[in-house]
C-alpha cells in the first residue's frame, strides 16, 4: 500500500515540479527586470542591514532574529545530504545550475519577504504573517490562502520534520552507533522544550545556533580548500563543463544536470516557496523592504556559502562517483580528507543543521495554524494540539524509513510554491514601489521610515503601518 502511494505521488510530483521551475525562473526573471536587479546591486546595503539593530525595534523580534529563524529553516538536510544527491543524479554541473537558481531565484525571496511586512499584523508575541496573509489582505482570496497554509503546515510543520528528525537520528546511529530510540527521544524532547516556549524562545535559540553552525562548517570547507588548493581550478572546469554538457562522462545530460541543479536548490534556500516570509513578518523592523533585503541575504548564505561547502568538499575529494549517495556521500567525502573523523563532524553537522530546521520550519505550521483559526477561541487549544502531533511525529521520523514522507514533502511542496508565486506575480508591484520609497529615502540620508499613504489603496489592509 505504501509503496504504491509513493508511486501515485511520485507520478504526480515530477511533472509538477517541472512546472514549478520553470515558473520560479519566470518569476525570478520578471522581478529581477522589475526591480533592476535588487539582489545584485544592493547586497552591500543587506549586509549593512544585517549588521545594524533597526532603530524601531522595542521588545520584538529583532530582524537579525527574524533571519535566523528563516536560515535556520533553509540550513538543513538539503545542505549535506541534497547537494551529494544532485551531483550523484545530474553530475557536477548540477552546482553550477544550483548558483544560478539562487541568483535568479533570489529576488522571489525579496518580493515575498516585503510583502509579508507590508500586510503583516498584530500577534499575542510578536508581529505575524506570511503568503496566507497577503494573500487574504491583498489578492482578498481567503479561499486561496487556506489551501497555501494547509500546504505549508503539511509540508514544513509536519512531513518535512519527520524527514529533519530521521535524518539526525541516521546520521548518529552509523557515526556513533547510538540507538535509533534513544536519538528519537532526545530530538523530540529538546524539539518540544524550544517549541513550546513560543516564537520568542525559536528565536533565541536560532540566533545562537545558526551563526555557530554556519561559520563551523565554513571553517571546515575553508581548510579543505586551502589543503586542496591546486585542484581548484580542476574541480571549476569540471563544474562547468558538466553544467553545458562538455564533459558527458562526468556530467551526465545537461537536462538532468539543470533540473537537479534547480530542484536541490529551490528545496535548500527556499526561494519563492512561501516559506521565509513567515518568519520575515515577525520582525520589527521600520520599513518592509529592509527586511525584504535582509531575507534575500538568506538565500545567498544558503547555496553560494553553505550548499558550495559541500559541493567542494565532495568535488575536491574526487569520490563523487563512487557509488556512495546522500548524506554518505558527504561523510565519505570529508573522512577522505581529514580521516574517519570526518563521518562524526558530518553527524555534528547534520544534528545543527536538520534540528535548527526542525523548529525554524515548526514556526511556519504555528503561524498557518493560527491564521486557519482566525485568532478565534480555537487558536491556543489549536496550537497545543498541533505541538503535541509535531512532538509525535518527530519520534516516529526518527524511528522509522520516511520514503512516503518524502514524496508528501515534495507534493506539499509544489502546491505551496505555485500558490504563493501566483500571489506574488499579482501583488508584487507594491514590493516594487516600496523598493523605490526606500531609495528615495536613503539617497536623502534618511534611516528609512514606511508610511501607508504611499500605498493608499491598501491602507485598510496594512494597519501595522499607518501613520
Amino acid at each position: 500500500m505504501e509503496d504504491t502511494l509513493i508511486s501515485i505521488l511520485d507520478a504526480i510530483n515530477n511533472p509538477m515540479a517541472t512546472v514549478m521551475v520553470v515558473v520560479l525562473c519566470i518569476c525570478g526573471i520578471w522581478f529581477t527586470i522589475r526591480t533592476k536587479g535588487v539582489q545584485f546591486r544592493m547586497i552591500g546595503e543587506m549586509c549593512r542591514l544585517l549588521g545594524k539593530p533597526d532603530k524601531s525595534q522595542s521588545d520584538g523580534i529583532s530582524g537579525f532574529q527574524a533571519f535566523t529563524v528563516s536560515l535556520a529553516s533553509r540550513v538543513g538536510t538539503g545542505n549535506l545530504a541534497g547537494v551529494a544527491t544532485a551531483i550523484v543524479v545530474g553530475g557536477p554541473g548540477a552546482i553550477f545550475w544550483m548558483w544560478v537558481m539562487a541568483l535568479i531565484g533570489s529576488v522571489n525571496t525579496f518580493v515575498e519577504c516585503t510583502l509579508a511586512q507590508l500586510f503583516k499584523t498584530k500577534g499575542k508575541d510578536s508581529f505575524i504573517g506570511g503568503p496566507a496573509y497577503y494573500i487574504t489582505k491583498g489578492l482578498k482570496k481567503r479561499w486561496f490562502a487556506v489551501i497555501f497554509a494547509v500546504a505549508i503546515i503539511a509540508q514544513f510543520g509536519l512531513t518535512n520534520n519527520m524527514v529533519q528528525a530521521n535524518t539526525i537520528s541516521s546520521a548518529f546511529t552509523a557515526a556513533f552507533h547510538i540507538s535509533p530510540w534513544i536519538m528519537a527521544a532526545a530530538i523530540t524532547l529538546l524539539s518540544v522544550i524550544i517549541i513550546f516556549g513560543g516564537i520568542q524562545r525559536i528565536a533565541k535559540v536560532c540566533s545562537i545556533i545558526v551563526p555557530f553552525m554556519a561559520l563551523a562548517y565554513l571553517a571546515i570547507a575553508v581548510w579543505v580548500l586551502v589543503t586542496n588548493i591546486t585542484a581548484i581550478p580542476s574541480v571549476m572546469a569540471i563544474i562547468v563543463k558538466s553544467a553545458f554538457g562538455a564533459d558527458q562522462v562526468t556530467g551526465g545530460a545537461v537536462g538532468m544536470a539543470i533540473m537537479m541543479g534547480f530542484k536541490r536548490g529551490i528545496f535548500s534556500n527556499e526561494a519563492g516557496e512561501g516559506s521565509a516570509p513567515n518568519a520575515a513578518a515577525t520582525a520589527d523592523v521600520s520599513h518592509p523592504v529592509k527586511q525584504g533585503l535582509i531575507q534575500t541575504l538568506g538565500v545567498f548564505t544558503d547555496t553560494l556559502i553553505v550548499c558550495s561547502c559541500t559541493a567542494f568538499i565532495i568535488m575536491c575529494s574526487g569520490l563523487y562517483d563512487c557509488g556512495a549517495n546522500g548524506i554518505e556521500l558527504t561523510q565519505v567525502a570529508l573522512s577522505s580528507h581529514i580521516g574517519e573523523v570526518g563521518k562524526s563532524i558530518i553527524a555534528v553537522a547534520i544534528l545543527f543543521f536538520a534540528f535548527s530546521s526542525v523548529i525554524g520550519n515548526y514556526y511556519y505550521g504555528e503561524c498557518n495554524v493560527a491564521f486557519l483559526c482566525k485568532d478565534s477561541k480555537w487558536t491556543k487549544p489549536a496550537i497545543q494540539t498541533y505541538r503535541v502531533i509535531l512532538g509525535v511525529l518527530i519520534f516516529i521520523g526518527s524511528i522509522i524509513k520516511v520514503e512516503l514522507a518524502w514524496s508528501l514533502v515534495d507534493f506539499f511542496m509544489v502546491i505551496m510554491t505555485v500558490c504563493n508565486l501566483i500571489a506574488i506575480l499579482l501583488l508584487g508591484k507594491y514590493a516594487v514601489r516600496l523598493l523605490d520609497d526606500y531609495q528615495k529615502q536613503r539617497k536623502a540620508g534618511n534611516d528609512p521610515v514606511y508610511d501607508a499613504s504611499t500605498c493608499p489603496e491598501i491602507a485598510d489592509e496594512t494597519e501595522c503601518w499607518k501613520k
